[in-house]
């Protein structure tokens, strides 16, 4: 163990301050390079023994855990919010680079699961899916807003459907809230076909997944929402205990 390193990463997205300790705490290497995979890989070609790396859950983190983790012996993405030893005291990059390396060193890391490449483009497909089903409802709430601004009832749905669609407008005599509505009912129209386009190719990545069947037989879980549980959970071994 006494050829292992530590590697602790401060990224930021054009820079990452690089902090490297040996297996006793000692500093072997600082720097500060770009946030590019040549460079970073160029970095960990450079450096002997066992790697064990380790940096924040954030905007980059997928993507360099999975650059990295062919290359080295371990990597640890962790939690921020858990990290009370970064608060304190000094702060600037390469500090906070040295306190994750030895926490790394020490073992005191919260670990963020991240899963394995193969659920990766089923777990691109269910972010895809909720948000477009999240942009859908925001559209849908901001017809309803529409047509009550004028005092106009519009419980239920049938403001959404095609078929009623010309005898609610026709209810707005405002030209541009008139033309405000077309836009919203527009932009839905738009939204609900690549939510289903996108629907179908999710369905088709689930059933790649053994998961999929097993959790089909759970009452009350339907085809999307198993795909969506194997998307979101990945795994069940994440979880420290069956509860």
């Amino acid at each position: 163990m006494n050829d292992v390193k530590y590697i602790g990463l401060d990224v930021h997205q054009a820079t990452i301050s690089v902090v490297v300790l040996d297996s006793t705490g000692h500093l072997v290497m600082e720097s500060i390079i770009e946030t590019k995979a040549a460079t970073i890989l160029q970095l960990i070609h450079g450096l002997s023994g066992s790697l064990h790396v380790t940096f924040e859950e954030g905007t980059c983190a997928a993507w360099l855990h999975d650059l990295l983790k062919p290359h080295v012996a371990k990597v640890v993405v962790c939690d921020p919010r858990k990290n009370a030893l970064l608060k304190a005291g000094n702060k600037n990059d390469r500090i906070d680079a040295r306190k994750l390396a030895d926490l790394l060193r020490s073992g005191l890391l919260s670990p963020v699961y991240h899963g394995e490449n193969g659920v990766r483009t089923l777990k691109e497909f269910a972010r895809s899916y909720l948000t477009l089903t999240r942009d859908a409802t925001r559209v849908m709430n901001r017809l309803k807003a529409l047509y009550r601004s004028w005092a106009i009832p519009c419980a239920g749905q049938k403001v959404y459907a095609p078929r009623y669609r010309n005898q609610w407008l026709a209810k707005i005599t405002e030209v541009g809230v008139h033309r405000r509505a077309e836009i919203y009912y527009q932009q839905l129209d738009a939204l609900r076909s690549l939510r289903e386009q996108v629907r179908r190719d999710l369905l088709a990545e689930g059933r790649k997944h053994s998961a999929m069947k097993l959790l089909r037989q759970i009452p009350s879980i339907g085809p999307i929402r198993a795909v969506l549980l194997i998307a979101l959970m990945q795994t069940p071994h994440r979880f420290r205990t069956k509860r």
